[in-house]
């Protein structure tokens, strides 16, 4: 509006001027008092003209003024309107948003517990499965202990009896021959003295020099019961059980020494000592510990106590008596390649002889050979020595 007013006035200004310099043109004999009073008078109408155009710019301004109040006005009404709507949506938004994001929470929390329910029941089940396996594993081995214990109660009642406990260190003691030694060193059930009916368990033959062959004795004992009433009075601690049953072991393995001394050992058909072979480690360590029993066994009774490691050690020792014994018999046939190897050697010797009497031969030729060498050398350097003259001979110029 305020360009609009201004254009007017402007657009006033340009025609006034142009009515002007259009009666100057046309009164162009007009003298310049004429012109004045024109100029004046067109000056006055602008005046008046832009008075009128300023009253009306004013008028104008105000309307404007007032419009863009009221217009401003609705704009701020508007304004907080539209924002009042907008913090409603916005409200709203937020609600919805809100409700939504809690339904999605609660989705997902529901989600989570069934797979950590499910989770957790697969996981209890493994758990429940693997356990139930272990219990069942569990039952088998009580089951196989309970059969087991059985077995033992069978050993035990097999070791309980007599007979039967002999058979089994019998058959203990025979393993361990058969490991170390051949069948032709061993022999089962002998009787050692001609005529008699006293057979001992195994017998190892050894080589004698003038009455052929001897045997070693080897017995089997294993007094258990002994043994056994020793072992529960340990473990009760009752200090006189313990004594009375370490006597009581004594006694049985003195008594079991004094029937191998007096059955089997018999020289010169055996050997001046017998053994007695206790099957089990423990008796065998019992016997030792206790305080000279092995050795009252070997010097009054004349029997070496022996356990499955000591026999094992033992028969070793005589495996390797054996093979020396093997080599001692061959020995012969030793001496008899060493006799040819001998004559040998001396055929060998004068060999030797021989070549050394050739190589002197050669040598002494090799030396007289040097001698006529060193004449002749002697004999080249005198003539190396003797001065030529020179020889003239017709019609030849002389050191040509």
């Amino acid at each position: 509006m305020i360009i609009a007013v201004f254009i007017l006035v402007i657009l006033n200004i340009l025609a006034a001027v142009c009515i002007a310099l259009l009666l100057i043109r046309r009164t162009g004999g007009v003298d310049d008092q004429v012109i004045r009073e024109a100029v004046r008078s067109t000056h006055g109408e602008l005046r008046q003209d832009l008075s009128a155009q300023r009253g009306e710019l004013r008028q104008t301004l105000g309307q404007v003024r007032t419009e863009i109040d009221a217009k401003l006005g609705a704009m701020a009404d508007g304004n907080a309107r539209r924002h009042l709507q907008l913090q409603t949506l916005m409200q709203e938004q937020m609600d919805k948003l809100r409700a939504g994001n809690e339904a999605k929470l609660e989705q997902m929390r529901e989600t989570v517990d069934e797979k950590l329910q499910g989770t957790l029941e697969k996981r209890l089940g493994e758990s429940f499965e693997l356990v139930s396996k272990r219990l069942e594993m569990v039952q088998q081995g009580l089951g196989e202990m309970q059969s087991l214990a059985q077995d033992v109660g069978g050993l035990k009642r097999v070791l309980t009896n007599v007979k039967s406990r002999g058979t089994w260190g019998e058959v203990q003691l025979e393993r361990q021959l058969e490991d170390i030694l051949t069948r032709d060193q061993y022999e089962q059930n002998v009787t050692i003295v001609p005529g008699s009916r006293e057979a001992v368990e195994f017998a190892v033959i050894l080589p004698g020099r003038e009455d052929g062959t001897i045997y070693l004795p080897i017995d089997s004992k294993l007094p258990q019961e002994d043994y056994e009433r020793l072992l529960d009075a340990q473990e009760s601690g009752d200090k006189a059980a313990v004594e009375q049953a370490s006597r009581a072991l004594d006694k049985a393995i003195i008594e079991q020494a004094k029937l191998i001394s007096g059955k089997y050992i018999a020289p010169p058909h055996s050997t001046d000592f017998a053994i007695m072979y206790l099957p089990t480690e423990g008796l065998f360590a019992e016997v030792v510990r206790r305080p000279g029993l092995a050795s009252k066994l070997q010097t009054e009774h004349r029997v070496l106590v022996t356990g499955p490691t000591t026999l094992m050690s033992l028969l070793n020792s005589l495996q390797m008596g054996f093979r020396t014994l093997a080599i001692e018999k061959r020995s012969s046939e030793v001496w008899q390649v060493l006799a040819a190897a001998k004559d040998e050697f001396r055929k060998y010797g004068d060999v030797w002889d021989k070549l050394g009497k050739q190589l002197s031969a050669a040598q002494n030729t090799v030396q007289a050979a040097g001698t006529r060498t060193r004449a002749v050398e002697r004999t080249l350097r005198d003539v190396e020595s003797v001065n030529v003259e020179p020889t003239t001979l017709p019609g030849i110029m002389p050191g040509i």
